[in-house]
């Protein structure tokens, strides 16, 4: 007894489709990137209040946070500001990465739109804060505040 094999071409409809996505997928890349698009960078906005700041471990588990004349502003007590100390712990890392040292301070910018932002001049890196949320993104308002800038 043999069985017999069904046809294995696709439907002609089937490959039309597939072919009309990705031509429209490689269209609408193609705009983006000839007008500039950048569905990452927020639109334009002026500084409110930013600080430069040093942030120093102790080791006892502490944070200690210094403004740019190094007087200490607030200190970030063991075991507290988790979301804080992680995206410290990320900058740092890059930091280590490109062999820069901890004397440089970082700027945390307030922006008229109500947006903050942690910026690593010696790298290059930027956060913008409010995509993780009111509560954590006020916790480095808090840090802005202590550090002698308004709340705006």
């Amino acid at each position: 007894m043999s069985a017999q094999l069904s046809d294995p071409t696709l439907p002609r409809g089937l490959l039309i489709g597939a072919g009309v996505l990705v031509v429209s997928s490689l269209l609408i890349v193609a705009v983006a990137r000839l007008t500039g698009y950048k569905p990452d960078t927020p639109p334009p906005s002026t500084v409110v209040a930013s600080s430069e700041l040093r942030f120093e471990d102790r080791p006892d588990g502490a944070v200690l946070i210094y403004n740019h004349a190094d007087r200490l502003v607030d200190t970030l007590e063991p075991g507290t500001n988790g979301f804080v100390r992680g995206v410290l712990r990320g900058l740092v890392r890059e930091r280590r990465a490109e062999h820069v040292g901890t004397v440089p301070p970082f700027r945390l910018t307030r922006w008229a739109d109500g947006r903050l932002s942690l910026d690593d001049p010696s790298t290059g890196r930027h956060v913008d804060l409010e995509v993780f949320g009111p509560t954590n993104a006020g916790a480095f308002a808090d840090i802005l505040t202590a550090s002698g800038q308004p709340q705006g």
